[in-house]
């Protein structure tokens, strides 16, 4: 079966609730009513009590009677009664209705009257006994009334309680149920709203009427979660563009160069050629499937890092000599500047590799002969590599883009010169697990500043070096 709606179950658990908090409240009521009444019966026996004392008088012979001129109204014989009894045992009076009760056990009777309730025939009668004296006389005098009246009244109340409760319960529910569905209806039309926004209409929002209540703040986290889903859509579909746009290049060229060379007969120096130049496509392309399996393990978080204690000085020297080739050919210079003992936390292999794309890229971009600066220092508990080019520099509005999948400022350019776009996504990538950041901005006399930001193991030192180096950027991934 499946399961009930939730107005249903909202109905449901109100009805119960609200039944038992009226059966609790029914209950207490009858309990107080039916104690009230009881009380209100023992003050009418107290008052019949009085009244029979008064009824009892001594004759001049010594003896004690009831005055007649003073009994009860006989409409009242029916359901109440007066019986009197001297102490040796003679009935003084007893009225009729009293006739229908056992004597009074007079070795039991106190001098402070007590209530009892007596059961003959089948009638419940409610009596008061005590003893009193007259004319130096001790009297037992008891009064009663009958319990019939007092609880016909209270089975009558307990009629309209047991009747009346589901009939409150079952109103009280249906009225809960309107207000369930009215409660609910913003959320079946949020539902339906949103039923509407499929993945070519992410850009749509959901209406929010009251964006301070419940579902209001409801339908902000979805809209919210709309959005992210539209960013992460639209970078999807850019990356998938551009990954297609760079598979395809190179496959072009290994189809185009196999066909050329089937068209007719070569020597083998020519044949090698070609087989050469297909190599080399087929080496761009392992070269790009590699990165993006690197990205997609890295954002799937497979990769494992080995950290350890780093000096960031001697790390960025290293990457600078282990790339000098690429700047000695285009005639830069790269001049070092590091503070003493700017130690991180990190893994060395991942950091390396962030700072060799970012230096790469800064050596590409930057004209022949034209220096490059790197300064690596520490700023309170942070870590801090700067790289200062004298390239193009970056626009504001592609600064955050910049480090996207495949993003190029110049798209012809960068392919000539043999990169694919995933150079700085790697660098940043590198960077967030190592628990930096990297960002760029524009340097004062011209180009750009990488900043790349690192969480710092030591506090800085002011001496600082210089080392002049003429070389370039790593391997470009």
């Amino acid at each position: 079966m499946a399961a009930p709606s939730i107005r249903l179950r909202l109905t449901g658990w109100y009805s119960l609730v609200l039944f038992l908090m009226l059966v609790v409240y029914a209950t207490a009521t009858f309990v107080a009513v039916r104690h009230e009444f009881f009380e209100q019966l023992d003050d009418q026996l107290h008052d019949d009590f009085e009244a029979a004392e008064g009824f009892l008088s001594a004759s001049s012979d010594g003896r004690v009677a009831w005055s007649g001129e003073r009994r009860h109204d006989p409409d009242d014989a029916e359901d109440r009664g007066s019986d009197a009894w001297a102490a040796s045992g003679e009935q003084i009076y007893r009225s009729g209705a009293a006739s229908a009760l056992p004597p009074v056990a007079l070795a039991t009777t106190s001098a402070t009257p007590h209530y009892e309730t007596l059961v003959t025939n089948g009638r419940r009668w409610r009596t008061l006994s005590g003893t009193t004296l007259v004319g130096g006389r001790s009297v037992v005098l008891r009064v009663s009334r009958l319990e019939e009246r007092l609880r016909a009244q209270l089975w009558e109340i307990l009629v309209v309680l047991v009747l009346g409760l589901p009939l409150v319960v079952a109103l009280a529910g249906a009225g809960g149920y309107v207000l369930a569905r009215r409660a609910l209806t913003p959320i079946d039309h949020l539902a339906s709203e949103a039923r509407r926004i499929t993945a070519d209409r992410l850009h749509e929002r959901l209406s929010t009427p009251n964006p301070h209540d419940e579902i209001g703040r409801l339908t902000a986290v979805i809209n919210e979660t709309f959005a992210r889903l539209e960013s992460s859509f639209d970078q999807l579909r850019r990356f998938t563009a551009d990954a297609s746009h760079e598979l395809r290049t190179p496959l072009s060229v290994i189809r185009g160069i196999g066909e050329m060379e089937l068209k007719e007969p070569h020597t083998a120096a020519e044949y090698r050629d070609a087989i050469g130049s297909m190599l080399e496509e087929v080496d761009r392309l392992t070269h790009l499937v590699d990165t993006l399996l690197r990205l997609s393990h890295g954002d799937a978080g497979t990769i494992r890092l080995s950290r350890e204690r780093i000096d960031l000085g001697a790390l960025t020297r290293d990457v600078v000599s282990s790339l000098a080739i690429l700047a000695e050919e285009r005639s830069q210079q790269l001049q070092v500047e590091a503070d003493e003992d700017v130690s991180v936390v990190a893994d060395r292999l991942v950091l390396r590799e962030a700072l060799a794309n970012v230096v790469d890229n800064a050596i590409k971009y930057s004209p022949k002969g034209a220096p490059i600066a790197i300064h690596v220092r520490s700023d309170d508990e942070r870590a801090m590599v700067e790289i200062i080019d004298r390239g193009p520099g970056v626009a504001a509005e592609h600064r955050e883009r910049i480090f996207d999948r495949f993003f190029r400022i110049d798209q012809a350019r960068s392919r000539d010169s043999g990169g694919t776009g995933l150079g700085l996504a790697i660098a940043k990538w590198s960077v967030a697990v190592n628990g930096g950041t990297i960002a760029v901005e524009g340097a004062p006399e011209g180009g750009s500043v990488f900043r790349i930001v690192l969480p710092g193991a030591t506090r800085p030192t002011s001496s600082v070096h210089h080392d002049p180096v003429t070389q370039g950027m790593g391997e470009h991934v």
